[in-house]
């Protein structure tokens, strides 16, 4: 009796966790509006740091 709900109760947790996974893979993929009318191509996003700051004129070291 004890066994029957311990195997239900991960059985549950296992689908849960299938349904989130589905769901975030889903919203990753899905192409999201850029304007009101339109939609954007789905692609992943490409990370890219802040340029460097050029150094300023007429500095020394030392």
């Amino acid at each position: 009796m004890v066994g029957s709900a311990t195997a239900r109760e991960l059985l549950l947790v296992v689908a849960m966790a299938v349904v989130g996974l589905l769901l975030a893979t889903v919203a990753a993929f899905t192409p999201w509006p850029v304007t009101p009318g339109g939609s954007a191509p789905s692609s992943l996003v490409d990370l890219q740091g802040p340029p460097v700051p050029p150094e300023p004129v007429g500095s020394t070291a030392g």
